[in-house]
């Protein structure tokens, strides 16, 4: 009888996704070191090379140079059937937000806001800038842009979701966003701000938001680790 037997970076993969699986490492945790992994499963570093490609190319770990190996974070899913806020969104999820910086300036606005504000090219706007994430990870680095007739003066506590703020404090309910998403890679400033290289794959999220009345309240920007965000829609055809 003919036994073929697996081959040995096939066990490799096999031994590494259990491992990624279990508490200790999951979700961002270092794997041990190659020279540790290879001793204990006793092959060559080549061959546990070749297993640890797999599945960085699945997206199930990403590995550094000079750094190691650590396992990916489980992707946040945004879906475009119904809009919400970020902080609404990881809320559902059940993910806890954490705000790493906040910066808040009165500037010229973008060329896209001033468009969609539809204001003078010297008018100034609230711009309110935020890198936040889980709990220690960053993913996502905000911009937003705010019409000049939104009476916020930036002294409002950010730390409140921003959607509450607007309806609570000044009865501005936002109704309609308009999105737009795209793929770029990293340049050094956004590269900084969410730990990674420069170059690395992103995903640009662009929302012009307005309120009940029709009338635009914020142009937002957010770029998101590529490794941390996925955005789904779902569609239905018409007269079936």
């Amino acid at each position: 009888m003919n036994i073929r037997r697996v081959p040995l970076h096939k066990q490799a993969e096999s031994y590494l996704r259990g491992l990624i699986e279990l508490d200790e490492f999951k979700d961002g945790k270092m794997l041990p070191n190659e020279v540790e992994l290879s001793e204990q499963l006793k092959i060559s570093r080549n061959t546990l090379r070749q297993a640890i490609n797999t599945l960085v190319s699945e997206g199930l770990l990403i590995r550094k140079r000079g750094v190691g190996t650590r396992v990916a974070e489980k992707n946040i899913y945004s879906e475009a059937t119904n809009w919400l806020s970020f902080s609404q969104e990881m809320k559902i999820l059940g993910v806890e937000i954490e705000n790493f910086e906040l910066h808040i300036t009165r500037q010229i606005p973008s060329e896209e806001a001033r468009s969609f504000f539809s204001i003078s090219e010297d008018s100034k706007v609230l711009r309110l800038e935020r890198l936040r994430g889980k709990v220690n990870f960053p993913f996502v680095y905000f911009i937003s842009e705010f019409n000049p007739v939104i009476p916020l003066d930036g002294t409002e506590n950010f730390n409140r979701p921003l959607y509450d703020i607007l309806r609570d404090d000044y009865q501005i309910i936002v109704k309609t966003s308009r999105e737009e998403i795209s793929a770029a890679p990293a340049n050094n400033f956004i590269a900084s701000k969410l730990e990674i290289e420069t170059g690395d794959p992103i995903l640009i999220r662009k929302r012009a938001v307005s309120d009940k009345n029709g009338q635009p309240v914020e142009y937002n920007i957010g770029w998101y680790r590529a490794d941390s965000f996925t955005y789904k829609i779902e569609s239905a055809r018409s007269g079936i």
